[in-house]
């Protein structure tokens, strides 16, 4: 039995390495293409150009704003409504059929198709305002942001041991000081962690900013109107039949890609940082 269970045990890690060494060939081979391919572009042109038409010499300058304005208010508005979501189903909510509800929502908005969420953006703002905006697709980015923010708030307020809530309640703290100072504090790191996924995902989502923010040829900041964005920039140079435009795709993508690992690394190096000053 013993010398079965070390055979089990030696054949269970292998496969693990197996599929560690999987991943990270992937990985790196995704990585690899996206900086030969997306290099060439790195140019100074790129970052101070707006988009235009074949071999007049554009770049992405528009779109990179546009991404970030979008992107970033998304972000704004989705982390605060998906950590008081999430601390109310965690901390206040009982079995009840509103926890039920806002649970079996939240579920249903973490697999729905991004499509469908501009098609309702789109029905609901761009169709009676009678033209496309920034806003509209600011809105359906925040849309795919919150759902994500709330289950990982709530499985990481989870996992803090009952034991501290206790301590604290024991001590005299109200109920709002345990939450803030010691659910939070202790599930802050799975919470960014769950942040920075949310972040990752509407980074490069096309689908839904085709139906509400559509994009933009021009300079434009004005969330009232169109706006560039870099996913759709992408969606539209990389099937084109011009090698600039190509070039710029896999660019616009590379700065992505980029732009995602950098916020990670930041925010992990923020998180250990504090961490080990507060020790």
């Amino acid at each position: 039995m013993a010398v079965r269970r070390r055979l089990v045990e030696r054949f269970v890690s292998l496969l693990c390495n197996v599929a560690t060494v999987v991943v990270l060939f992937l990985l790196f081979s995704i990585l690899w293409t996206l900086v030969t391919q997306g290099a060439g572009g790195l140019a100074l042109p790129t970052f101070l150009h707006s988009t235009a038409s074949p071999g007049t010499g554009g770049g992405l300058a528009n779109a990179i704003i546009g991404s970030c304005e979008q992107t970033g208010l998304a972000a704004l508005i989705g982390t605060p409504v998906g950590m008081m979501a999430g601390i109310y189903l965690s901390e206040f909510g009982q079995d009840g059929r509103i926890v039920m509800l806002v649970r079996f929502v939240s579920d249903m908005l973490l697999s729905v198709p991004s499509i469908l969420v501009g098609l309702f953006i789109y029905l609901i703002i761009v169709e009676p305002a009678g033209h496309f905006s920034g806003m509209a697709g600011t809105l359906a980015l925040a849309v795919l942001f919150i759902p994500i923010v709330v289950r990982t708030t709530e499985d990481m307020l989870r996992l803090v041991p009952r034991a501290m809530r206790e301590a604290a309640y024991a001590l005299g703290a109200p109920g709002w000081r345990v939450i803030l100072s010691v659910c939070l504090r202790s599930a802050r790191g799975g919470i960014m962690t769950g942040i920075l996924l949310a972040l990752a995902r509407i980074s490069g989502e096309t689908a839904p900013l085709l139906f509400t923010s559509l994009g933009n040829l021009n300079w434009s900041t004005n969330l009232n109107e169109p706006m560039a964005s870099l996913p759709v920039t992408i969606y539209q140079y990389a099937g084109s039949a011009y090698d600039d435009w190509v070039q710029m795709a896999w660019t616009g993508a590379l700065l992505i890609t980029v732009a995602v690992l950098a916020t990670n690394i930041l925010a992990r190096w923020w998180l250990t940082r504090n961490g080990s000053a507060q020790q």
